[in-house]
């Protein structure tokens, strides 16, 4: 019998999945399936794809199958189709870690009370990751789990960073800029040497990480330097349905002028605000990109604005820049975006190969050779992160 790591990304209305086999510290052949189930509440699905992107389970739970239920089938089904694998922990990813995490943790009732704390800071996604962490301990009280957190990566930025100009005792007391998506740039920033080389991940670099949840870093020797994320992740680049950068006055506004409760302000920025609302269609680039639209134009338009503009102050915060790379389900394959990017930002000395941009398949460079800043894409893979962290705590890897 061989032993197995579950990693699990649990939201509002899904737990996704992934398995890996754990004879070794884990890589991307280590993967035997991942997959998840959605539409929780709901009528949920249950898929799962072998590594090889084959089907290799397809079915419905009973309709109103809750988060708890989906742990349970989840748990009884890797058990009976992997019989010859022992489940050795669980690896899950969390979105906050505030300023006591800065590193992977083991989870414990302690650290579960210390994390329902940040609750209020990311209300999409931490509610559920602690959920997910809790419905395991009923079901299964000796199984090790691990937090990862995406705050972690960015633990180590400058104090000048992390501050925002308010009164030093809030500052004190923790409010300060904390950055996310950090699993995703610490993998990002584990392959940037074999892929562009030592020179270029030593050198002042920016990383795009563009999704339905969107932000940037600025890295220099593959080191957290400056984010785009702040207090939450509500901060920066404009995402699927997520505001990002507001004029604070404006929540004011909102609250005083308009009668909106914290509740419904908190509704508006976190789910009816970015590609949604400005386009009213979607939050799915995909679809905006597909649509001849005038107001699926205007999202795109106002989303890569967005994206050039903050490309610009994170070099400023690098005192230059080496390298872009794309990285997230729109960086890795909306090649369109890309490149209007990149046309915005020939003032940095990016000049795009558009015939690499437009085949590129996995990762590779994307501009000229002469280009002053190289341009990259490097696709991520924020669970085989967490697997290998949940690996070098677990027994295999001390």
């Amino acid at each position: 019998m061989s032993d197995a790591l579950l990693i699990l990304n649990a939201g509002s209305s899904s737990v996704k999945f992934a398995l890996y086999d754990a004879h070794a510290e884990p890589t991307a052949e280590c993967l035997i399936c991942e997959g998840g189930i959605g539409s929780l509440g709901h009528r949920p699905h249950f898929k799962v794809v072998n590594s090889d992107g084959t089907t290799r389970h397809d079915a419905y739970l009973p309709e109103g199958s809750s988060h708890d239920d989906a742990m349970a089938v989840l748990l009884d089904w890797i058990g009976s189709t992997f019989p010859e694998q022992r489940l050795a922990a669980v690896g899950h990813r969390v979105v906050h870690g505030g300023a006591l995490f800065d590193g992977p943790v083991e989870v414990d009732p302690a650290v579960i009370a210390q994390l329902r704390g940040f609750d209020m800071l990311a209300p999409l996604h931490q509610p559920h990751n602690v959920a997910a962490m809790e419905a395991l301990a009923k079901l299964h009280p000796n199984l090790s789990q691990v937090a990862c957190f995406d705050t972690a990566f960015h633990h180590p930025l400058p104090e000048l960073a992390t501050a925002f100009a308010l009164p030093r005792c809030l500052t004190e007391q923790g409010v300060r800029r904390y950055g996310f998506h950090g699993l995703s740039y610490e993998y990002v920033a584990g392959r940037l040497p074999d892929v562009a080389g030592q020179a270029v991940a030593d050198g002042r670099v920016v990383v795009a990480h563009l999704g339905a949840g969107a932000s940037m870093c600025a890295m220099q020797r593959c080191r957290s330097i400056a984010t785009t994320m702040g207090f939450t992740a509500l901060d920066g680049l404009m995402m699927g349905s997520r505001c990002g950068e507001l004029d604070p006055g404006v929540v004011l506004y909102l609250l005083e002028e308009k009668g909106m409760t914290p509740r419904e302000v908190e509704d508006l920025l976190y789910r009816k605000s970015g590609l949604l609302g400005v386009s009213g269609i979607s939050d799915d680039m995909r679809t905006l990109l597909a649509s001849d639209d005038p107001r699926a134009c205007e999202a795109i338009e106002l989303f890569v604005y967005r994206v050039a503009r903050e490309l610009g102050s994170l070099a400023a915060a690098l005192g230059g820049l080496d390298a872009l790379v794309f990285t997230g389900g729109i960086g890795e394959h909306a090649a369109e975006i890309r490149r209007r990017v990149c046309a915005q930002a020939v003032w940095l000395g990016v000049a795009l190969d558009d015939e690499a941009n437009a085949n590129l398949s996995g990762a590779g460079r994307i501009s000229m050779p002469g280009s002053k800043v190289s341009v990259w894409v490097i696709p991520t893979d924020e669970d085989l992160m967490i697997a290998r962290h949940v690996w070098r705590l677990a027994d295999g890897g001390r």
